[in-house]
């Protein structure tokens, strides 16, 4: 092998992303906020979108801040004219898209029993057919675009080892399976779909509704390394299964929780 032909970039510069869920509550760093940045910071020309446009404009700013290219756009990602528009934007920004990171998603607690049919309806509409209805329209403009693209999802580790949200794992495993099977209906067309599967993260979401210290100190200790991710390890994990890093790898779950998944339930020693 010649030197030359070793991969040296990302080869996400000038590439178009469209990150949802890109805000975050002020200066906090969560998924879709850090995402923007990282792929920012590689070159990619980012639309930032989120519900609020002002928690978007603000991850725009910092964009902008060291130079990166990226625009602000309101959407709601449930809202298949949204979706549509969102994608005709990018395009009309900067002639393509590149990349779609799927970050958008709400929680919910309880079984079956305890869960609403309205809620239960929620947290599919917002963390699955948002998915759906974003990539409908994204894939063909990837297509037109004619290199291919990267499609990354955000599920969460409640798919592999569910607790307690039973709405919530089973809307994360539908986006592993959504996952899986866009990755095999488009990879002719050079098209990668993959999969983030975060695990306790402390994001403005998270603290955002309190925790208490007692409470994050268990979740730090859940996981293996003993200690709890942020924003960016999200949005490194993103970053890199959207970047030619990753170029054959496709229909894969990346699992970011510090081995939290690795520990089963505190063996009794009694």
């Amino acid at each position: 092998m010649r030197l030359e032909e070793i991969p040296d970039s990302s080869g996400l510069r000038d590439k178009v992303a469209i990150v949802t869920g890109g805000g975050a509550a002020e200066q906090g760093i969560g998924n879709g906020r850090a995402a923007a940045i990282l792929l920012a910071r590689e070159g990619a020309r980012v639309l930032v979108v989120d519900q609020h446009i002002e928690l978007a404009q603000a991850t725009v700013e910092m964009v902008t801040g060291f130079s990166g290219q990226a625009a602000a756009w309101e959407a709601d990602v449930t809202v298949e004219a949204d979706c549509r528009q969102m994608v005709s934007k990018a395009v009309e920004l900067w002639g393509r898209l590149d990349v779609l990171d799927n970050n958008v998603g709400i929680g919910s607690r309880g079984s079956v029993v305890d869960e609403s049919p309205d809620r239960w309806q929620q947290v599919m509409e917002t963390n699955v057919t948002s998915m759906y209805l974003t990539s409908k329209y994204a894939i063909p403009a990837m297509q037109a675009s004619g290199d291919g693209g990267s499609i990354v999802n955000v599920a969460s580790i409640a798919a592999l080892r569910p607790r307690g949200l039973t709405a919530y794992s089973t809307s994360k495993g539908a986006v592993i399976a959504l996952t899986r099977a866009m990755a095999v209906d488009h990879g002719a067309a050079g098209i990668r779909v993959n999969c983030v599967a975060p695990g306790p993260v402390y994001t403005p979401m998270v603290y955002g509704r309190g925790m208490s210290h007692e409470a994050r100190e268990r979740r730090k200790q859940a996981a293996v390394l003993n200690t709890e991710g942020s924003g960016w390890d999200v949005g490194n994990a993103v970053c890199f299964l959207a970047s030619d890093r990753a170029a054959y790898i496709t229909g894969q779950v990346l699992v970011v929780d510090g081995g939290t998944t690795l520990r089963g339930p505190p063996r009794d020693t009694s």
